[in-house]
């Protein structure tokens, strides 16, 4: 299913974190349901049942994805984790690389426990040096996708922390090591355009779809919003595509 997104990217990734989020964000037109508690953290892991839950609710609808939390690169902590988040019946399992640890030994350690089983998605944190080297590390373990993500929420967009030119180096470097490349930290609606000319397979949203940021509700009118947005710059993508043919 996450192949088949690749025919109309943007992908729109919603974070949620309960069922009756999911349920608001299903829908408000996302194209992935994405598990995430935004008060634990970046990357802050929903509790498994609250997981399951959601996963029972969107059923095979859509894709879910389930995040497992700010972790250290340590390869027992990680897979143990990812196993779990796995076990609630997810779809896909983000893990995020923090700090300047070496993640190599625990990227194949998730590889041997879990890749060729369950969908793998690295995020890789773009206000923290994001080492682009790793991409083929983890197409060779069996990841099938990798997100740019910011670790402080604080500082701004991830297009205020990284240039177009980079983002850009990072999505086309993604997708030639066959991985699906997405999109995230603190995207505004302002965002998607120029990004979406950058042709990722995801963008991935969650502040932009609260009403007093991230840690609040979703509002269904600002997931129309964003969903709109996103027609817009998918259907703009594809008229430029066209006069250049």
């Amino acid at each position: 299913m996450i192949e088949g997104l690749r025919r109309g990217r943007p992908a729109f990734l919603a974070s949620v974190r309960s069922a009756d989020e999911a349920q608001i964000a299903l829908v408000g037109g996302a194209d992935i349901i994405d598990c995430k508690d935004p008060a634990s953290g970046a990357l802050g892991a929903l509790d498994v049942e609250a997981v399951r839950e959601i996963v029972t609710l969107i059923g095979r609808r859509l894709p879910v994805s389930a995040t497992i939390g700010d972790l250290p690169a340590e390869a027992d902590v990680m897979v143990a984790a990812a196993s779990a988040m796995a076990a609630t019946g997810v779809g896909i399992v983000k893990i995020g690389f923090f700090g300047d640890s070496d993640p190599r030994p625990a990227i194949a350690a998730l590889g041997r426990a879990l890749g060729g089983r369950t969908r793998l998605v690295a995020v890789l944190m773009a206000d923290e040096n994001p080492d682009l080297t790793l991409l083929p590390v983890l197409a060779a373990e069996g990841f099938v996708g990798v997100m740019l993500d910011t670790a402080d929420k604080s500082a701004g967009s991830l297009t205020a922390v990284l240039s177009q030119d980079r983002l850009a180096e990072f999505v086309r470097k993604a997708q030639a090591n066959g991985l699906f490349a997405g999109l995230a930290g603190s995207l505004a609606l302002g965002d998607i355009a120029r990004l979406a000319h950058l042709r990722p397979d995801v963008l991935g949203f969650r502040g932009a779809l609260c009403a007093l940021g991230r840690v609040s509700a979703l509002e269904q009118k600002r997931l129309a919003a964003v969903r709109n947005e996103i027609e817009r710059a998918r259907s703009a993508e594809a008229a430029r595509e066209k006069s250049v043919a």
